[in-house]
């Protein structure tokens, strides 16, 4: 019995409908965390968005254990999927799952930034105009929303204001289930009470993880074998250590007042894309004013930049919409301070997207991340233009195949 159901006094109305939203093997907070989930009942081979739901027996429950939930029994395949942050959202997609979200945080700011790499993915598409911005979530829009099942860590939700133990049951209980991992990110400490149930996990874990919610292991197996196949190429690609440029990946407050630095080499999906590519972090022994996560990240000023002096800038931001990369370029060259640093000197400052990824970022990332920090080895980076898309790589030097990713995440040929 889940920590979340102690007060029940019977059954609930998700009882008798689509999921239980039981947590079985122990609770939220002392379950069986470290388990792996159970691979449950044949993979689901349709579409994604077009699957429906069949009525269901016992037989075809089936459950997934994930941290901080503890294993979750389900009843059939969620159909409308509630969610917050930007790794879950891209699960859902690249498990051909886009269209049953109904909430998400800031779906302005994600929809802008997946449609330019969405752009190189023929037939797949994303329209998130008018969803909830979710975060942080109010318990009566839950009830309206009626998902059925809350893509979302609780323990990050139980750091939102008006949640405690007996709001995450309730919802739970009345409207579904949860499951999501959230802090696996920068493996941050979680909250008060959730320390012993929490276990870390890589990105392409957590999908997994999902992908079994959604019953869709063939998705996650084929996308996961594009990945290790782009990392092979890259891992035997990779100069010396001793050739390799420092880096620094680093984001300009909107007014340019303020500048943070984030840790590249850190254990943590936030890291994803940068951590297998072995650069310098030329932010890795910096030392300023530490905020959120530990001290994992660092507020820095100028003189802290040049004193890193990153052979590559790699700057957040553009692709999302929210700065201009030829302005920040301008703004750094025109510092009397900054127009030191040898990134700038030598022009290699690019964009780059988000932290919080999922698979879909994670593949497109980590190829850019290469061609950034190696030309040599993986081809030049041909640019980002503010506001297009992902910019058009040859297909002999692509570092993944597009066509095989869309055809992943559509359903193409199967």
């Amino acid at each position: 019995m889940s920590r979340y159901d102690m007060n029940r006094e019977g059954p609930t109305r998700r009882d008798y409908m689509k999921y239980s939203g039981a947590v079985v093997g122990g609770s939220l907070l002392a379950g069986c965390a470290g388990q792996s989930g159970s691979e449950a009942a044949p993979t689901q081979t349709g579409t994604g968005d077009q699957s429906t739901a069949e009525p269901t027996t016992a037989e075809d429950r089936y459950a997934v254990t994930m941290s901080p939930m503890g294993t979750v029994e389900f009843e059939s395949v969620p159909q409308s999927v509630f969610t917050i942050l930007g790794h879950h959202v891209d699960m859902l997609v690249a498990l051909g799952r886009g269209g049953a979200i109904n909430a998400m945080h800031a779906p302005e700011y994600h929809q802008s930034l997946y449609q330019k790499f969405l752009h190189r993915l023929e037939g797949v598409s994303i329209d998130w105009e008018g969803l909830y911005s979710s975060w942080p979530p109010s318990k009566e829009k839950l009830y309206e929303l009626d998902s059925d099942v809350h893509v979302a860590d609780p323990a990050k939700i139980a750091t939102a204001e008006g949640w405690d133990n007996n709001s995450l049951q309730e919802i739970e209980s009345n409207v579904g289930p949860w499951f999501g991992n959230t802090l696996s990110g920068t493996q941050q400490e979680p909250p008060s009470g959730w320390a012993d149930a929490y276990d870390y996990y890589t990105l392409w874990e957590i999908f997994g993880k999902i992908a079994q919610v959604f019953r869709e292991g063939a998705r996650y197996e084929a996308l996961a074998s594009v990945r290790k196949s782009m990392l092979q190429t890259i891992s035997a690609g990779l100069p010396s250590e001793s050739e390799r440029p420092s880096a620094a990946l680093v984001l300009f407050s909107t007014s340019g007042e303020e500048i943070w630095g984030y840790k590249m080499n850190h254990p943590g999906y936030y890291a994803a894309h940068t951590r297998p590519l072995g650069a310098t972090d030329a932010l890795a022994d910096a030392v300023g004013d530490g905020y959120g996560d530990d001290g994992r990240n660092i507020t820095l000023d100028t003189e802290l930049l040049l004193e890193a002096d990153p052979d590559v800038l790699l700057v957040l931001g553009p692709m999302a919409g929210s700065h201009n990369l030829d302005d920040i370029r301008s703004q750094l060259a025109d510092n009397e301070v900054t127009r030191e640093i040898t990134a700038v000197q030598e022009g290699r400052i690019y964009a780059q997207g988000a932290r919080r990824q999922g698979p879909i970022l994670n593949l497109f990332q980590t190829e850019m991340t290469a061609k950034q920090l190696y030309p040599n080895q993986f081809g030049e980076w041909p640019g980002y233009v503010d506001g297009d898309p992902y910019p058009e790589i040859p297909a002999e030097e692509q570092l993944f195949d597009r066509q095989r990713v869309a055809d992943i995440i559509t359903g193409a040929g199967q």
